[in-house]
């Protein structure tokens, strides 16, 4: 290993200068030596840099900027303090316009590498007026540091150290608050935090949820057992600090895993839900439920993807992947009747509810896989004039993209987080007979590497 390695043009912990090409779809810049690219962070594309490889691959290496020799004119400082070791945002050194730019420059690379089509067919990505305190749901996990001292953040970059935090930018001010209470009402009664080498402790993550038009606070702790000691004195506390918490939830994951929830979730104060508003459609929203991070882009986001369907209150429309509901009901109040199908049978239930919640009759909504559902639907006689899709990163399953192209109807509507697979499913729609016609990306995420699509394809 050690002779080929010595073949490449950089070696570990080397020196060497480069300029910086371009951003990875992770917020990394690109540098190479001899062809050979080399990934660092904190760079930005146009700067020369020193830089020295930290990891070695066999095709690739990782690295990390010793000094900038020249640097972008869309550099700016950060402002996070402990944004360099912290890996929840990726961004903040690059001018929010220049972020905008970059994402629409990674979805037209990917339309046009992966996809092979226009990638002129990206529109500029739509961003935010003030791309800071956006974000309605945090999920912190819980440590301790060498001292002992209980700790809540994200991860630092690479790795499963946390990084105590106390305020996150992109996080309400509120829900900072909340996470730095529970920090101190843990150490205070010594409420032991998860330790995931030994799976030992009591509190794994902290996910507080904020309906943004509403102010309503919903609080679950995460736990690795059904044990939590002062839990009255903890709720009791964080009630009398937070008048706007309706809602106190234990969620009991007792697995070895990276995965948040597990299967049980108990409420220990107030509602099972608390409520939230887009574009006046009102949701009640559960501890487990799928709601998108950003309100207000995501009311953005519906908008257009409503706007691309085309509807004129004459169509069926089935929404694949449609959650608790949210973009059915928005398309609901353009088109005749809309179809959900989502496989989370929580999800539904919570689908129906918000159906009832805004007295939307027009919908219906089935539990089971998309590409399962969506024949049944059609063996019964029910066609759809529109489907509009909003899967989950790893994009649609090849089997329902031929269902899609089967059933022919005149728009499709995909929504998408992540541009690689929205690009490799547009190519076989096209294939199957159907043109893009737009690709509008909006910013859901700012300061971070993700970008959310909508993307309308008519039948040729």
């Amino acid at each position: 290993m050690n002779g080929k390695l010595k073949e490449l043009p950089v070696q570990k912990n080397g020196e060497y200068s480069a300029q910086v090409e371009s951003l990875t779809h992770d917020g990394l810049g690109v540098a190479r030596v001899e062809g050979f690219p080399v990934f660092l962070s904190n760079a930005l594309p146009q700067e020369e840099v020193l830089f020295s490889p930290t990891l070695m691959k066999k095709n690739f290496a990782f690295g990390r900027v010793v000094d900038i020799l020249k640097e972008s004119p869309q550099r700016v400082t950060p402002l996070c303090p402990i944004y360099k070791q912290c890996g929840g945002c990726q961004l903040q050194h690059l001018a929010y316009p220049a972020q905008l730019e970059e994402k629409q420059q990674l979805v037209a690379s990917h339309l046009a590498r992966i996809g092979k089509l226009d990638a002129q067919l990206v529109l500029p990505t739509i961003g935010m007026e003030e791309p800071w305190r956006y974000r309605n749901k945090t999920q912190v996990p819980f440590g301790k540091d060498e001292l002992g001292n209980v700790v809540a953040g994200f991860y630092k970059r690479r790795s499963h150290e946390i990084m105590d935090m106390g305020e996150c930018l992109i996080q309400t001010e509120i829900t900072d608050a909340i996470v730095r209470t529970v920090k101190e009402l843990s150490q205070e009664f010594g409420i032991e935090p998860y330790d995931e080498s030994s799976m030992t402790g009591i509190i794994r993550h902290l996910v507080v949820r904020i309906g943004f038009k509403t102010g309503e606070i919903m609080v679950t702790f995460v736990t690795k057992g059904k044990k939590f000691p002062y839990k009255d004195e903890v709720i009791e506390r964080l009630l009398k600090e937070y008048k706007n918490i309706k809602s106190i939830a234990q969620n009991i994951n007792l697995k070895a895993t990276n995965v948040i929830f597990g299967d049980e979730t108990r409420i220990l104060y107030g509602e099972p839900y608390i409520y939230d508003e887009l574009d006046g459609i009102r949701f009640a929203i559960s501890p487990r439920s799928f709601y998108q991070i950003n309100p207000i882009q995501t009311e953005i986001l519906y908008k257009k993807a409503v706007e691309f369907a085309g509807l004129t209150g004459n169509e069926i429309v089935f929404d694949a992947y449609c959650g608790i509901g949210t973009i059915t009901l928005f398309l609901a109040r353009h088109a005749k009747k809309v179809y959900g199908v989502e496989i989370v049978p929580e999800a539904i239930a919570d689908a129906h509810s918000n159906a009832r919640l805004n007295g939307v009759e027009n919908v219906q909504f089935e539990v089971g896989k998309s590409e399962a559902v969506i024949p049944k639907w059609l063996k019964e006689g029910i066609i759809p004039d529109v489907i509009v899709v909003d899967p989950p990163r790893k994009g649609c399953e090849k089997s329902l993209l031929e269902a899609f192209i089967e059933v022919a109807p005149k728009r499709i509507v995909y929504v998408s987080c992540d541009s690689s697979t929205l690009a490799r499913d547009l190519a076989i729609l096209a294939e199957g007979g159907y043109e893009v016609q737009a690709v509008q990306p909006v910013d859901m995420f700012p300061q971070t590497n993700h970008i959310e699509n909508v993307a309308l394809l008519t039948r040729v």
